[in-house]
């Protein structure tokens, strides 16, 4: 009976020390308090249904045992028993991640959902944009991330201080910084006033920036060498390598053994073309989807591709042929030396345009989402997506409302299996293209209504047309005319694209994570 006894107390501790959590549940009556009393707290605010939430879970304890040693709490909101306070902050999908500091000063968490990524992005948020460092403080701070950036300028420069200070706040959320007014430690790490040098825990281990002190410049610095020589594209540092600007050319295989092959063949192109390309390997079998995504062959591997980022624009390499130093550095240089053609995907071109809603493909979209005489409010879906089919009857109504031929054109594009020159993060994406502004398109974040959208038209397109005032302009014809100057090309485009539309759209669809949120909120399916 002892026996019995002990086990069932063994049990009962064991499972008090499993549930001990040191992330705090708030509520509605103690979030306030909780938040006014420490000066950074990071907030989940989640569902108990939602999937994300279960997956974040275990990273989001991890990271709060760790950064209580920091003072830096982690709490979670249930917003299916503290609605209010989830739509008190703008709580639209699951799980929505906030900085707090302070009840009234909350911003979005821009970091993964691991728990290293997590306690990184927060140890950076506790320290100033810029600390101040000393030979004392040097070698422990140049060593306490991957990659730490450090300035050293003179004390009473305060153009340099002023400069790397407006570079460290718009990429605190990256990395680390710091500066250094000490002659004799600049002297020791080998520069002079004014000059930069950035520490990595990979490849060359430190690089240094000489040149004329401008914030433009030290930025694309900091960017392109923090990037591994040849990294690795994951979900971590994914939107690292869309961030940097540059061209980033994948180097897909199937084993780590390959991968680490391939990385030092073509390592010596990556160094040939430092701060021009990056280069980075990409697991085939867990992403190989993503393929399709650069017009190659799923499946078909090694394979190689460029994607480039700014106009994503994507150069599959010949997948007939080895990935060798010398072919493959051919290919590279050719691209940049401009002598590569894009490759280009696309659905056939709309015989005719059906209902009110514009369809668009690669090959039509600068006729239609570029034309300038029209404010073009474009949705970029994927077939599958779940909030996509919930928007398709709304948008279907608010194209109706304005009169085809008129100035305002409401279009849709299959983003799964057509080339456009935005780089989409998930779906849907809506972006206004208005007239005369074609280069700095509009993206929507607001709740997916028929009169949010249509007041988001109004609002920022050229001819602030408004959907509702009943004296919009009527339409010459009763159905809306195929983009201008259609005719035989298109005829013959369609012919062409017949043969490269019909492949790729369930593989992109492998290589996409849904994300949990409500259908008429401003969450995406995300890639």
């Amino acid at each position: 009976m002892r026996n019995v006894r002990n086990v069932a107390l063994g049990l009962v501790g064991a499972a008090a020390v499993a549930s001990a959590s040191d992330v705090h549940d708030l509520k509605k009556d103690t979030f306030t308090d909780f938040v006014k009393s420490h000066s950074l707290v990071l907030a989940e605010f989640f569902a108990p249904w939602c999937g994300h939430c279960k997956a974040l879970a275990p990273e989001y304890e991890e990271a709060a045992t760790t950064l209580k040693e920091k003072d830096i709490p982690l709490v979670k909101i249930d917003c299916v028993e503290e609605a209010e306070l989830c739509k008190e902050y703008g709580v639209e999908g699951y799980p929505t991640v906030k900085v707090f500091r302070g009840p009234d000063n909350a911003s979005p968490y821009q970091g993964q959902r691991k728990a290293p990524a997590i306690i990184s992005y927060m140890t950076k948020q506790a320290l100033p944009a810029v600390s101040n460092l000393t030979s004392e403080t040097f070698e422990e701070f140049k060593t306490a991330d991957q990659v730490v950036v450090v300035a050293f300028f003179e004390a009473g420069d305060k153009t340099s201080n002023t400069t790397f200070s407006e570079v460290a706040e718009s990429m605190r959320d990256d990395h680390l910084f710091g500066a250094s007014n000490d002659a004799k430690l600049a002297e020791a790490e080998g520069v002079k006033f004014p000059s930069v040098v950035l520490y990595k825990s990979f490849d060359e281990g430190k690089n240094i920036f000489e040149e004329k002190f401008e914030k433009e410049a030290i930025t694309k610095f900091t960017k392109t060498s923090a990037m591994p020589l040849v990294g690795e594209v994951g979900p971590e540092t994914y939107a690292g390598y869309m961030a940097a600007g540059i061209p980033l050319a994948y180097i897909f295989a199937e084993t780590p053994e390959e991968r680490a092959e391939l990385a030092a063949e073509l390592k010596p192109l990556a160094e040939k073309h430092k701060g021009v390309i990056s280069f980075a390997t990409i697991d085939a079998k867990a992403f190989g989807a993503h393929a399709g995504n650069l017009n190659l062959e799923d499946g078909k591997w090694p394979a190689f591709a460029i994607q480039e980022t700014v106009k994503n624009q994507k150069f599959p390499f010949d997948q007939a042929k080895k990935l060798t130093h010398d072919d493959v550095g051919a290919f590279v240089q050719d691209f940049v030396d401009g002598k590569v053609d894009p490759s280009i995907k696309s659905e056939p071109i709309p015989e005719k345009q059906e209902g009110p809603v514009q369809t668009v493909v690669a090959l039509n979209y600068k006729d239609i989402v570029l034309d300038n005489e029209k404010d073009v409010l474009l949705e970029f879906y994927a077939p599958w997506c779940g909030h996509c089919k919930a928007l398709a009857p709304k948008f279907e109504e608010l194209a109706s409302m304005y009169p085809a031929g008129g100035k305002v054109t409401v279009a849709k594009v299959d983003a799964t299996v057509n080339d456009v020159p935005d780089e989409i993060q998930g779906f849907p994406t809506i972006k206004l293209f208005p007239a005369g502004g074609k280069e700095e398109p509009i993206t929507y974040s607001g709740s997916r209504t028929i009169e949010d959208l249509a007041e988001f038209i109004k609002e920022n397109g050229k001819y602030k047309v408004d959907a509702f005032d009943g004296k919009n302009e009527t339409a010459d014809d009763t159905e809306a005319p195929l983009a201008e100057g259609m005719g035989e090309a298109a005829k013959a485009a369609t012919e062409t694209a017949k043969s490269v539309a019909s492949d790729a759209a369930e593989a992109v669809k492998t290589a996409v994570t849904d994300t949990d949120g409500t259908d008429d909120g401003s969450e995406h399916d995300e890639l």
